[in-house]
């Protein structure tokens, strides 16, 4: 008896310590896993879209979307505003499924406000909003995602405006190229753990 109610516990303990905790219900989901291929998918599709919207905004030639020099910018991005995106983690014990999803949510939510700040001064804007619609829709898929892991979770359905010193045509310029960098940045993030989330399911039906 006393053999019995040590194993419970300790299935009790393992249970709420385990990486994907609240997700293991969902292996085998279909509207779960159906959420997290479009997920992927658009995912994949925003990051291969980047290059080519900093081409058509992007007119300031020392100002490339993979140079050594981004970092450089650091200091003008706290001039102009520009939040850092929040970090992704792997999923632990300390950060399971749920503040993945968070996380990954509300970085597509900055990108996207940054975004909608800088477009109206942009003078070519037609690739930056089909970007922004990439990124809404994605936004939209990690939320039901979100919702599946906790139906009570709380998000927030439209970004918190940014307000962005903008002085002059260069500060947009670099706003826009800083602002794309780094949503590439979050976006291969975004990609090794939505890719990561596949590969456990995968495993778990196995």
């Amino acid at each position: 008896m006393h053999s019995l109610i040590a194993f419970v516990c300790f299935m009790a303990t393992f249970a709420q310590s385990a990486p994907l905790s609240g997700s293991s219900t969902l292996v085998g989901d279909p509207v779960f896993q159906e959420d997290l291929q479009r997920s992927r998918s658009l995912t994949d599709k925003m990051l291969r879209s980047i290059p080519d919207t900093h081409k058509s905004c992007i007119h300031i030639k020392t100002l490339q979307l993979n140079s050594s020099e981004n970092a450089k910018f650091q200091t003008m991005a706290s001039t102009i505003g520009i939040p850092s995106a929040p970090l992704l983690k792997p999923l632990s014990e300390n950060f399971i499924l749920e503040n993945t999803l968070t996380r990954i949510y509300e970085g597509l939510q900055l990108h996207q406000a940054l975004l909608d700040s800088i477009v109206p001064k942009l003078e070519v804007k037609d690739k930056v909003n089909d970007l922004k619609a990439d990124i809404r829709d994605l936004g939209f898929l990690i939320r039901k995602l979100l919702k599946l892991v906790r139906k009570d979770a709380v998000v927030q359905q439209t970004p918190t405006p940014v307000e962005l010193r903008l002085p002059g045509d260069y500060e947009v310029q670099v706003a826009a190229h800083l602002t794309l960098v780094q949503l590439q940045a979050f976006g291969d993030d975004v990609d090794r753990c939505l890719r990561s989330l596949a590969q456990t399911d995968k495993e778990a039906e196995s």
